[in-house]
This record gives C-alpha cells, sequence and structure tokens, in this order.
C-alpha cells in the first residue's frame, strides 16, 4: 500500500477579500475531487486573502500510479487561471 501526501501553496493574485479567495478554492477543490480518487482540503493560510496549501492524499497499491494522481492534480492546479501554484512537497508516507 502506497500513500503520497503532497502540499501545494499558491497565490491567488486577484483575490481581494477572504470571500473571493474561497469561491476560486471551493470550486478548484470540488473540481479536483471529482475528477481524481484523492482527499484534498485547504491546510493553512486560512485567513489570509491571497495565499492557500492545499494537502492532497492518495493512496494505491502502485509507486507510479499514486505519482502519476499527484501528478495530475498538481497539473490542474497549474492550470487554473485564477491561482499560481508557488511550493509544492510530495512525501512517500
Amino acid at each position: 500500500m502506497i500513500v503520497l501526501y503532497a502540499e501545494v501553496e499558491c497565490v491567488i493574485y486577484h483575490a481581494h477579500s477572504l470571500k473571493e479567495k474561497r469561491s476560486v478554492i471551493k470550486k478548484l477543490i470540488a473540481k479536483i475531487r471529482k475528477d481524481f480518487n484523492v482527499s484534498i482540503s485547504e491546510a493553512d493560510f486560512q485567513d489570509l486573502w491571497q495565499r492557500t496549501k492545499f494537502a492532497v492524499v492518495t493512496v494505491a497499491n502502485e509507486l507510479q500510479y499514486a505519482e502519476k494522481v499527484i501528478n495530475d492534480v498538481i497539473k490542474t492546479i497549474d492550470h487554473d487561471p485564477e491561482l499560481e501554484r508557488t511550493i509544492t512537497t510530495i512525501e512517500r508516507l
């Protein structure tokens, strides 16, 4: 059993309130949950307007598959025009 955990920090440049930030985050989290078999949530910076950190976890039987899933989630985050990924760490648990 392979467990991969990723922390993905992002900047949301156009958010001018927590309401705008949460709108962007909720939409992205819903898309990722729908498209991938992962657990994802906002893990830090909940009170900052333009910064967020996502925690993403996947469980698989093969390391290659788990890495592909995490990389696909990161690509989805990268393709979102409303935010920019800054720091990403991936750990095998």
